[in-house]
């Protein structure tokens, strides 16, 4: 069974974004974000929500397009409406069920880029293996929760923790399945 890891930036107060979907404040660029993008050759799928994915517009992706090259995108939404194609996804119905499906096919882990609302229900349902965060040295105070809304008590065994010039801090866990 394939496993999905969810690897994404957070502040130090675990937030995802500003709460209008802004990253400000968190780090792209240098060693760390260097060794990110080597890291996505682990991945063969990614999955988002929608307003991960839609953060991408602002850069000119469309609606259809894939973020991520060579990676097939599952889209998770109930208001977006674009055809599906060999490259992107586009899930309109039950989440759970489709991300089961997906952990049951041949392949690479499974990267799960965003956003909290998703990891959250995910996290809640036991779907979630791994987790590796860049923890930027930030607090936002507020914004969008690193697992929305999911209040459910879950172990960690720690991986690894690797501490960049820039402040950034990458820690991975795998999650205790009961």
């Amino acid at each position: 069974m394939r496993s999905i890891n969810y690897h994404i930036a957070v502040s130090l107060d675990g937030f995802i974004s500003h709460q209008d979907g802004s990253v400000d404040g968190l780090l792209m660029e240098g060693e760390h974000a260097e060794e990110f993008a080597q890291s996505l050759e682990e991945y063969d799928a990614v999955l988002m929500g929608r307003k991960t994915y839609e953060f991408g517009f602002q850069f000119g992706l469309k609606p259809g397009q894939p973020a991520y090259p060579n990676l097939h995108h599952y889209i998770f939404s109930r208001s977006l409406d674009f055809e599906s194609s060999e490259h992107v996804t586009m899930v309109n119905s039950d989440a759970l069920e489709k991300i089961s499906d997906i952990k049951q096919q041949e392949g690479k882990e499974i990267w799960l880029c965003g956003g909290g609302e998703l990891a959250g229900l995910l996290l809640d349902n036991g779907l979630i293996d791994k987790l590796t965060l860049k923890i930027n040295p930030v607090i936002f105070g507020a914004g969008r929760k690193l697992f929305g809304a999911c209040k459910k008590a879950v172990d960690l065994e720690y991986q690894s923790c690797k501490t960049y010039s820039n402040g950034v801090q990458l820690s991975a866990y795998n999650v205790l399945k009961k």
